[in-house]
């Protein structure tokens, strides 16, 4: 079967789209181009289907390339016959291409190797044939006794050696045991004795018993973290009579035959030896794969709804990264991200300097009008937070919000934070970056290495080459999806545009410093590096605003320009016509010719046709403003103040298996459990939502909270 059959199969699509997309990929066509620019050869195959076909792809081809080192390998034996390489051709996963190697891989000497050395392969095939003979053990026995092998038993044990390692690596034998153990298998967790887990994280399994197919993504990774710092013992456990009915089937002791009890200690031997501890390793490597692909999954929806937060844009911003001993650090920006002011206070214990803190907070609001401040939510947050609510309480227009910090130190310590804000210290970095955050989180977002960002549970646990990867495709496809500006963008935002990358962005920005502002589109061909290919995969993501061709602000490809320009000609406007005047003129022309007919008249494809059309009524449109913007607070709440159906408003700060954490306002974000989420409601961090409060748990510091329905 093919590659984009296969494909297809597994994600519900067509061959065709499979078999264009995977065309398109081997061109050099990046993703977020082919969603958006190429949706007639695709079908309109959004990004997440585009990725899961890419991601199959490059498992299925390194699938192959195994298989081709296999079929070598063996064959270069002189072991490879017509029905083994049948097999092997037909495995359709990687654990039935190792089960079937197995036999032929090269391995350190094992009891059978040796036992094979002396000679005692024969007498192995006598216990496998389970001969009904009178003839007596011993002399069965008999020819095989040498120097190195003196007694019977000495033999007896050698050729079982062999039948269990015979047994272990028998294909079906290890792939239907591992089917019994992943369907029936029972995972038991004890805790280590004299094991150091002061704070209970791991009370859950310390004495936990689960079958294997009900163990939930977030349980395995749990268990498997408290295996690795000691705390747990882990085990899978399959009954006798699942393993041993697998094994007889094809290694059946024959009662009447005197090598029967031979045969049988050769399977317990087989079972307890080679083949459980084998398919433990394997069931828990599944697991660990279905756990770490679901948490990488979930890390990556919160990274998108975290990215896609609409921005606030026109705000000067005072934002705080707040402390107790080192004080809180205090930046302010002007509406393009630019330091105007920075200063240290001390207004929380030790130093307990509020009233001057409130001086001088109050006089930066006035001294640079400031419209909105941003509270990091790190240490000392909540206590910045009532500072700053006694603070604007007596001041009108100004707001604060609470900002996600996570990544805030790690940007601050970066060589690009370094190079932006070369005059500010490190502590007074991270301030600059939460204000900056707050009018385009996305901007911002960008220069943090997305692990870091604090969305999702378990992220160091994973695989990180993948966690990688995927938070990388992420943040390439909110990227690309609402565009940016040439000649205000920074080289870490530019980097994600499709088909740039670190190196092409360096170059953009330096040729920007070097030659000013880029006044259209086609200026973008001057750039060192800048071939056909990269500029065809970028050009249609890069914003000019107020440059030469007025089309160079929106998302229409330049290889789209006559089609855009031919039905403004049609509908007698231009992009100077007011945004109402436009729309009116454009679902006019619709009416008078649909879409179909303007297609083929144009000779362009209805997804192309239809894209520009919205592009044509808000040109470079950010599709984040759709979105509800943050909530803005001008007084706070405690614990204290808490009662039970009191209703708020909160915002999703990160999404879990058990549900979502909510900012309601007080220093504990609230959860709301996944029992209390609407069935079909999908939560994404960002949201605004509606709760009240179930139970305030003062003491260990938990709020539960019930969904109310908008």
């Amino acid at each position: 079967m093919s590659y984009a059959n296969v494909l297809a199969q597994q994600i519900e699509v067509k061959p065709q789209q499979v078999q264009a997309v995977i065309e398109m990929l081997d061109e050099g066509n990046t993703i977020p181009f082919i969603a958006r620019y190429r949706k007639e050869r695709t079908g309109s195959l959004d990004e997440d289907q585009l990725r899961r076909i890419e991601t199959g792809l490059e498992r299925l081809r390194a699938m192959d390339e195994r298989r081709a080192t296999i079929l070598k390998t063996i064959e270069e034996q002189g072991k490879l016959t017509e029905e083994l390489t049948a097999k092997i051709n037909a495995a359709q996963t990687l654990t039935e291409l190792e089960d079937l190697y197995l036999p032929y891989k090269p391995k350190r000497r094992t009891r059978a190797m040796i036992a094979r050395e002396k000679g005692l392969e024969g007498l192995a095939e006598w216990i496998l044939k389970q001969p009904l003979t009178k003839t007596a053990l011993d002399e069965i026995v008999r020819p095989f006794l040498n120097d190195s092998v003196p007694t019977a038993e000495d033999a007896w044990q050698g050729a079982r050696d062999i039948v269990a390692e015979m047994i272990s690596e028998h294909n079906e034998v290890r792939s239907k045991t591992r089917e019994k153990a992943l369907q029936w298998g029972i995972m038991k967790c004890s805790k280590i004795e004299d094991a150091q887990d002061e704070k209970r994280v791991y009370e859950t399994y310390y004495n936990f018993e689960y079958r294997v197919d009900r163990i939930r993504p977030h349980q395995t990774l749990a268990i498997n973290r408290g295996e690795k710092e000691k705390v747990l013992r882990v085990g899978i456990f399959l009954e006798q009579r699942d393993w041993e009915n697998v094994i007889f089937t094809y290694f059946r002791p024959n009662p009447k035959s005197p090598l029967n009890e031979q045969l049988r200690e050769a399977v317990s031997d087989a079972a307890d030896r080679l083949l459980l501890p084998a398919i433990e390793r394997d069931v828990r490597r599944a697991l660990t794969e279905v756990a770490e692909s679901h948490a990488i999954t979930v890390f990556s929806t919160n990274l998108k709804g975290l990215l896609n937060q609409p921005p606030l844009a026109d705000h000067v911003v005072l934002a705080i990264d707040p402390g107790f001993r080192t004080g809180c650090k205090v930046a302010v920006v002007d509406p393009t991200g630019k330091v105007l002011d920075t200063v240290t206070i001390y207004p929380h214990p030790p130093q307990n300097q509020k009233q001057e803190s409130l001086k001088v907070l109050k006089h930066l609001l006035e001294k640079h009008k400031v419209t909105l401040i941003s509270i990091g939510n790190g240490t000392a947050s909540r206590e910045s937070e009532q500072l700053v609510a006694e603070l604007t309480r007596d001041m009108g227009g100004t707001s604060y919000l609470m900002t996600n910090e996570a990544g805030a130190s790690v940007y601050s310590a970066s060589p690009l934070a370094r190079a932006e804000l070369p005059d500010l210290d490190v502590s007074m970095r991270g301030a600059v970056s939460i204000a900056r955050r707050v009018q385009d989180p996305m901007a911002e977002l960008v220069k943090i290495d997305p692990k870091s960002i604090g969305v999702g549970m378990y992220q160091h646990d994973v695989d990180q080459g993948e966690l990688s990867k995927s938070l990388t495709g992420v943040v390439e496809d909110v990227v690309n999806r609402v565009g940016v500006d040439i000649n205000t963008a920074s080289p870490a935002l530019l980097s994600y545009i499709s088909g740039i990358g670190p190196k092409l962005s360096e170059k953009i920005v330096a040729h920007r410093d070097q030659h000013g502002g880029f006044v259209s589109r086609d200026e973008i061909r001057k750039v060192s590096g800048m071939g056909p290919k990269a500029f065809e995969q970028s050009v249609g993501f890069l914003r000019i605003r107020d440059g030469k061709e007025p089309l160079d602000s929106s998302a229409i490809h330049p290889e789209s320009y006559s089609i855009a320009k031919a039905i403004m000609k049609k509908a007698r406007i231009d992009l100077k016509t007011p945004i109402e005047d436009r729309k009116h003129a454009l679902e006019l022309l619709r009416r008078q010719e649909p879409i179909p007919e303007l297609a083929m008249e144009l000779k362009t494809g209805e997804p192309t046709l239809e894209d520009i059309f919205d592009q044509l009524i808000r040109p470079g449109r950010d599709p984040r403003e759709d979105l509800p913007k943050p909530i803005l607070r001008s007084d706070v709440l405690s614990m204290s103040d808490l009662k039970v159906g009191m209703l708020l408003k909160g915002t999703v700060r990160n999404v879990v298996d058990f549900g979502a954490f909510i900012d309601i306002g007080v220093k504990q974000d609230g959860l709301l459990h996944r029992s209390q989420i609407p069935r079909g409601e999908v939560v994404k961090v960002g949201q605004i939502l509606n709760v009240t409060i179930q139970a305030v748990e003062v003491e260990r510091g938990r709020i539960s909270l019930v969904w109310v329905s908008a």
